[in-house]
């Protein structure tokens, strides 16, 4: 079987896109799936995104971890996947796509997407963290000092200790910068080992540090690894609307593997 694939990158967090508009990538195949991630023996990439055909929307979202399991949302994949989508020219600067946690609006220029996420309807506060899901888990600690932290240790104990057990979370840590930036370090699930970036997890640290009076701004600069990235949205008493998440996606090579 030739697989054509592209390889698209959102500040440092790099995917395998495929266009599955005919369905024939054997999407249950997750042993392949995992493979074609692996940075040795594969292509290489944090997940493999599937765009495919949607009867109401311009296309469907469905991303899958490392491990080659379905996942639940990205953030950067769906940032790379509307930078994909216009290359194939199914979109424009605009879109409204399908993905597992539901509809997403999002804009594109100059490979700069702005990318619309879930509202947040409830933020978990503990002594010592925070927890909620932007369209993901995440696990979210503040630190003086994220540099010296040992990320792919730390985060595996916290992802698989309680209450999160099998299911997982993400972990991320992050440090004040100003009052409104922060660095931002991520082990994710699936990948079980840090990313350069994590989508979801920096739209989930911009909310928790405004839950937690961290920062009043609504308007986050996170920096990650692998760049920067923009964290936007509405505060209504407990919940929080309108959104985004903004920042570059790339494309990097495509190509053709046989399996």
């Amino acid at each position: 079987m030739k697989i054509h694939f592209y390889k698209y990158q959102g500040t440092g967090n790099d995917f395998i896109m495929i266009d599955n508009r005919n369905t024939t990538f054997p999407k249950n195949d997750v042993k392949l799936i995992n493979k074609l991630c692996d940075r040795r023996f594969g292509i290489g990439a944090d997940g493999l995104i599937l765009l495919e055909s949607s009867k109401i929307n311009d296309f469907k979202m469905v991303y899958f971890n490392a491990d080659g399991n379905e996942s639940t949302m990205c953030g950067n994949g769906g940032r790379c996947i509307v930078a994909f989508a216009k290359k194939l020219s199914i979109i424009e600067d605009e879109t409204t796509f399908n993905a597992i946690d539901g509809l997403h609006y999002a804009s594109i220029k100059d490979n700069v997407v702005n990318l619309q996420m879930i509202d947040i309807e409830t933020v978990n506060v503990f002594e010592n963290h925070l927890f909620l899901n932007t369209g993901s888990p995440h696990h979210v600690s503040f630190s003086d000092n994220i540099t010296n932290i040992n990320i792919k240790e730390l985060g595996a104990k916290i992802r698989y200790g309680a209450p999160y057990f099998k299911e997982g979370t993400n972990v991320n840590f992050a440090e004040q910068i100003s009052d409104n930036s922060f660095k931002v370090r991520t082990y994710e699930r699936g990948v079980e080992d840090e990313t350069l970036a994590c989508g979801t997890g920096v739209t989930a640290v911009a909310i928790a540090a405004n839950k937690s009076n961290k920062t009043k701004a609504n308007s986050i600069n996170i920096e990650v690894l692998g760049g920067n990235l923009e964290v936007s949205f509405k505060r209504e008493g407990n919940s929080y609307t309108n959104v985004f998440l903004k920042g570059p996606a790339e494309f990097v090579f495509e190509g053709n593997i046989i399996e």
